[in-house]
């Protein structure tokens, strides 16, 4: 059998940041460090943080006050930031900082005196913490139907956002149909859209075209795996969401020769390698690398957490390697470096 992963896949920046601010604040404040919702949405980076000492709630009335207390990479909005204070809660904020893009945007135009309309899935917890980020009206729309049915005159002056786990390729059709229901619409450029994103589904639209079956990695509840395995299914090959390899049927890959492997933006690559090894056991496997883009962004933390050394550091494949040896001048130097990096 043989085996071809995509490239990219797997973690992003947000989600290597969103990480790396848990371990540094355990670091640095020692446990239990609470986080208001999923860092991110996998249950093995979850787990991972719990066995260090990370605690995770819903809701900040979970949290004893003036706890360590941080906010996930899929952002919250106004209102938790206020109820956070008044708790006195020492947070920190984890927000992917191009959710913290459309945060922005989506307050310049409602300043403006635009209505907002965000592109995104209800009940996502991303869009959740968008809508209470912008002031005034905000509309979701999550399909071409939903733009039809808007109560609001074709002359309104209207801005669009869109949710970050939605590529151009998602949101296009919906802004297609913006455009023709107002006469006075805005919207980002299409290049602030989340690279990583974009960058896998075009991998897996890729892939499609040399496997018979493609294997998506990633949690039940990531956006962003599942549209993974929908582009997969789309585009006419059998795909599947696991989680590991032990939710490997071996009937999907039986009569498979070619089998592809991606990986959501929230899911490690230790779970890539989990698979691998399960599909190993139904026989010899060769395995391959895409060739795709290479991925270079790094997030600037949050200035309390600069100098905290981790015991590991987290990539953008995943894989999670302790650091050498280094003097504390070395240390220093090289977080000011890192923290002076933003996207690429």
């Amino acid at each position: 059998m043989q085996v071809i992963l995509a490239q990219p896949r797997g973690f992003c920046a947000g989600v290597v940041r969103a990480i790396e601010i848990v371990d540094r604040a355990l670091v640095k404040h020692g446990a239990p460090v609470f986080v208001r919702h999923e860092i991110v949405h996998n249950k093995h980076v979850v787990e991972g943080l719990k066995q260090k000492g990370a605690r995770f709630v819903e809701e900040l009335d979970e949290v004893p006050t003036g706890a360590v207390t941080i906010f996930s990479a899929h952002g919250v909005s106004r209102e938790v930031v206020a109820d956070a204070s008044q708790r006195q809660l020492h947070a920190i904020d984890a927000t992917c900082p191009l959710v913290i893009k459309v945060h922005t945007q989506g307050r310049q135009y409602a300043a403006s005196g635009r209505t907002v309309i965000l592109i995104g899935h209800a009940g996502h917890p991303e869009v959740e913490g968008t809508m209470g980020q912008i002031p005034g009206r905000v509309i979701l729309v999550q399909n071409e139907a939903e733009v039809g049915q808007l109560d609001l005159a074709p002359d309104t002056p209207v801005a669009y956002v869109t949710q970050t786990t939605l590529s151009v390729d998602d949101t296009r059709n919906i802004i297609a149909a913006l455009g023709r229901r107002f006469s006075d619409l805005v919207g980002p450029d299409t290049r602030d859209i989340c690279y990583a994103t974009q960058n896998r589904q075009s991998a897996v639209r890729d892939l499609c075209k040399l496997a018979d079956v493609i294997l998506v990695i990633g949690a039940t509840n990531s956006s962003n795996s599942n549209r993974l395995r929908e582009i997969g299914t789309e585009s006419g090959v059998p795909s599947y969401l696991i989680a590991d390899g032990s939710e490997l049927d071996p009937a999907w890959v039986r009569d498979a020769n070619v089998v592809g492997i991606t990986a959501g933006a929230s899911a490690p690559e230790e779970m890539v390698e989990d698979v691998i090894a399960a599909l190993r056991r139904l026989g010899p496997v060769d395995v391959s690398t895409m060739e795709g883009r290479e991925e270079h962004a790094e997030f600037r933390l949050p200035a309390e957490l600069v100098d905290v050394r981790p015991a590991t550091s987290v990539t953008t494949t995943g894989k999670r390697k302790p650091k050498p040896a280094e003097s504390e001048p070395a240390q220093k130097a090289a977080a000011r470096q890192a923290s002076e990096k933003i996207a690429g």
